[in-house]
């Protein structure tokens, strides 16, 4: 929403910009910049009394409406315009003080009474103030100076320029009734716009504000013959819409507030920051803006009335429930993001136990190749320096005090340890499988060593027995001859 005008409802805005400053026309400094402390309510009628700050304080910064008054405006048509104070004005100054502290509509002791509820009525705010019999009474409200229900926050300004085009319109319908129903609105605004071909109405953003309501920031492109393309500045998008016929339009539709998004300039912000809103003592809007956390984005706003307050209150729910929205979908992002980080580093050590394997069948294929092309050949002599070298380390590797006795002592061990269940869970060993290959072939060599030798000795055993059965055969028959 916007902060429209806390400026009192007799101030009226002028056409332009103006930075003049307020005039006072008061009897005898009474009310003038001086602080009085009289009439015992222990505050003043400062200078801030009578300095209104017109009646559209900040519709051009983006935020909702303070105070009673429900016209808008823009920057341009009396944001910051100082009206001199006029001599109705310094009457209901005067009116006010005397209900205050000195009615005269009893002529008793009553009329101390009378004050004491009349100065009760302009602390809350509301009310009505009788002093005089002849004079008509002091309508008193929040923007009153004695006003106890009022407090100053801090809203952020926009920083988009009028170049950028943005204007931002505040629907009576809901978010989704919205974005279901986008592109008919974009139509009836391009409609509203008269149809124009060289026109095209955009969408910025769409943002749920308290009261089912929802903000939509559009802006226009405007192209030209030459192909050429603009954005429509937001000032004027703005001043159009505010016609009688094309507002009408809008409210058809269901807007009920239209603003230009707009940046202030150093010039307005200081005339801003300079004059205390209706009703706000100087001496609170001094340390408002002393406690300013970030003077350069941040600007102080007047909260006046419970009303106000609550309002801000449900924004800033609606803005903490967005906040935890878009963390509720970070979250899930970072969740996904884990997983297929999971996901790719298992793919990855896939891939890498492919491609080795792979590069063992490529190598085996050159090998296979390089065979086949050097068949018929003689042996080079950087071939003998190769059958050399791995002549060498093949010797290394059956040494038996070298790689493979160690071999050996470790698969002893690694059966040890399976066999009395000694291996920790987490634990795992892992044989390259052109090694256990190898290890393989070699137990097979030896297996069949093994055999081998048995065999052989198999047949020793069956000549030692026949020779045997041979010998005690012969001895009976010479012995016969002999005799």
């Amino acid at each position: 929403g916007a902060f429209g005008g806390f400026g009192t409802t007799t101030t009226t805005a002028g056409p332009t910009f103006s930075f003049s400053a307020p005039t006072n026309t008061g009897t005898s400094g009474l009310f003038g910049a001086t602080q009085n402390k009289g009439f015992g309510f222990g505050t003043s009628f400062g200078t801030g009394t009578g300095t209104g700050l017109g009646s559209g304080l900040g519709t051009g910064l983006g935020f909702g409406g303070f105070g009673t008054q429900q016209q808008q405006t823009t920057l341009g048509s009396g944001l910051f315009s100082q009206p001199a104070q006029t001599p109705a004005q310094s009457n209901q100054l005067i009116n006010t003080a005397s209900a205050l502290s000195a009615p005269t509509l009893l002529g008793d002791e009553r009329d101390a009474i009378l004050a004491k509820w009349n100065q009760l009525q302009a602390f809350w705010g509301t009310g009505k103030g009788y002093f005089n019999n002849n004079i008509a009474p002091v309508e008193f409200t929040q923007e009153n100076p004695f006003c106890r229900f009022k407090a100053v926050g801090y809203s952020l300004m926009p920083n988009n320029k009028d170049e950028d085009g943005l204007v931002v319109l505040v629907f009576n319908r809901k978010e989704i009734d919205i974005r279901s129903q986008q592109q008919q609105l974009v139509e009836s605004l391009h409609k509203i716009l008269g149809g124009n071909q060289t026109l095209t109405v955009n969408v910025e953003g769409v943002k749920t504000m308290p009261d089912d309501q929802t903000e939509v920031i559009i802006y226009i492109v405007e192209r030209s013959p030459n192909g050429t393309s603009r954005r429509v500045p937001a000032t004027t998008l703005y001043a159009h819409f505010e016609q009688a016929n094309i507002k009408s339009s809008l409210q058809q539709l269901g807007v009920s507030l239209s603003m230009a998004r707009t940046e202030l300039s150093p010039a307005q912000v200081k005339q801003l920051l300079q004059n205390p809103p209706a009703g706000v003592d100087p001496i609170i809007w001094e340390q408002a803006k002393v406690d300013n956390p970030d003077p350069d984005k941040l600007i102080p706003v007047p909260m006046v009335g419970f009303k106000e307050l609550l309002r801000r209150l449900k924004v800033q729910d609606q803005m903490t429930k967005q906040h935890q929205t878009r963390l509720d979908i970070i979250s899930e992002d970072i969740s996904e993001l884990q997983k297929n980080q999971t996901t790719t580093m298992a793919k990855i050590a896939q891939y890498k136990r492919k491609l080795m394997a792979l590069s063992h069948r490529t190598l085996q294929v050159l090998i296979k190749q390089e065979i086949q092309r050097k068949s018929g050949y003689a042996i080079q002599a950087d071939e003998e320096q190769l059958r050399v070298q791995l002549d060498t380390i093949q010797c290394e590797l059956n040494a038996p005090t070298q790689f493979k006795g160690r071999l050996n002592e470790l698969m002893s061990q690694i059966r040890m340890q399976n066999h009395f269940g000694a291996v920790r869970a987490e634990e795992r060993y892992y044989i390259d499988a052109d090694l256990l290959r190898e290890i393989k072939q070699h137990l097979k060599q030896q297996q069949e060593g093994l055999s081998h030798l048995i065999s052989i000795i198999k047949d020793d055993l069956e000549d030692i027995k026949l020779i045997e059965h041979g010998l005690n055969e012969s001895i009976p028959i010479r012995g016969g001859v002999f005799s």
